[in-house]
């Protein structure tokens, strides 16, 4: 079982940046053999994936509507995966995921085992 707890979000005005934390309770070994991904939603929509990071660090992708304004790090001796968000516009306003699998690491949330709660971001023009 993985457990998953987001932070960092909140309203910020359009161009500024942010970042998010997904801290995993789990041990240490497990956590760097994880996948970590982040996902967004607005409502009425689907989930979207914005990045994601595999064991090591190495980034599997980042979404088209983020890349090169989106950074995906991670911290394996904290438990913790970072996403760094720039230039920010309204429409990346949404509630923000991490999600996590030791399987599969893409773009595609049913791919994912276990999902956090969620952190809601607001872009302000």
């Amino acid at each position: 079982q993985v457990h998953l707890v987001e932070s960092g979000g909140g309203s910020v005005q359009a161009g500024g940046s942010l970042r998010l934390s997904c801290v995993a309770s789990v041990t240490k070994y497990t956590f760097s053999r994880e996948c970590i991904g982040w996902f967004r939603q607005q409502p009425g929509q689907e989930r979207e994936g914005v990045a994601a990071t595999w064991s090591g660090g190495s980034v599997v992708y980042y979404g088209d509507a983020v890349k090169g304004r989106a950074t995906i790090s991670r911290d394996d001796d904290k438990n913790t995966v970072y996403l760094e968000m720039n230039s920010l516009k309204s429409e990346d306003s949404a509630m923000y995921y991490c999600a996590a699998d030791s399987w599969a690491c893409g773009s595609w949330p049913n791919d994912y085992n276990y999902w956090g709660q969620g952190v809601q971001v607001t872009v302000s023009s």
